[in-house]
């Protein structure tokens, strides 16, 4: 994580899962990522029965449809918002009060610890519009790595493994600027390559 130089010196946001290593980059802001957690609560809702994990996971999913509906909250509906969500983790911690100490916990606990201790984490796509609910953005631009990956076994060279992060990142560019793809890998092969747009900088 320190090699690829980008957490060390990021000081925005980062969405993320719960891995405790993310949180040791104290400069960053950080945004736990909603579509891990729904994940979670729909495996203890399907399989556990647990009426809770099913009530946040739709207070989760209105939250977000809010949120592209009407933007981001202020601060007083913001706080209405916090304490229903805590009204529904108490939910859980009653039937899951936890056992700090003693020994392993169920998944359930897990999560209601993780939820309770980053609840600022888990709904700043509330209240910062630039705070996404989700980091599946992030995890689509690396899949083709992965596909590769379980393809070929491995990168024979680390210039070869470099070319196709090049390649793939640039497609992954084109695509999001709303370029034809096709058309901009002719323009770089014929040496006039898309440059893309950079947003405009405050002061």
């Amino acid at each position: 994580m320190d090699e690829f130089d980008i957490l060390p010196r990021c000081h925005h946001w980062i969405v993320h899962d719960h891995l405790a290593s993310y949180f040791t980059y104290q400069d960053c802001l950080h945004a736990l990522c909603n579509e891990h957690h729904l994940r979670e609560l729909k495996f203890l809702y399907e399989e556990h029965h647990q009426a809770w994990a099913q009530e946040l996971s739709t207070f989760l999913l209105e939250a977000k449809q809010r949120v592209e509906r009407k933007g981001v909250l202020q601060e007083r509906a913001f706080k209405k918002i916090l304490a229903r969500y805590h009204a529904i983790l108490a939910k859980g911690r009653r039937r899951h009060p936890g056992r700090p100490g003693r020994g392993a916990q169920s998944k359930a606990a897990n999560l209601l610890d993780r939820l309770e201790a980053h609840d600022w984490s888990v709904l700043a796509f509330l209240v910062h519009p630039e705070v996404p609910f989700t980091n599946n953005q992030g995890e689509r631009d690396i899949r083709m790595e992965k596909v590769r990956q379980k393809i070929s076994g491995c990168f024979r060279t680390l210039h070869g493994a470099r070319v196709f992060a090049r390649i793939r990142s640039y497609i992954s560019t084109c695509r999001k600027q709303g370029r034809n793809i096709l058309d901009e890998l002719e323009n770089a092969v014929r040496r006039m390559p898309f440059i893309p747009r950079v947003a405009a900088r405050g002061p």
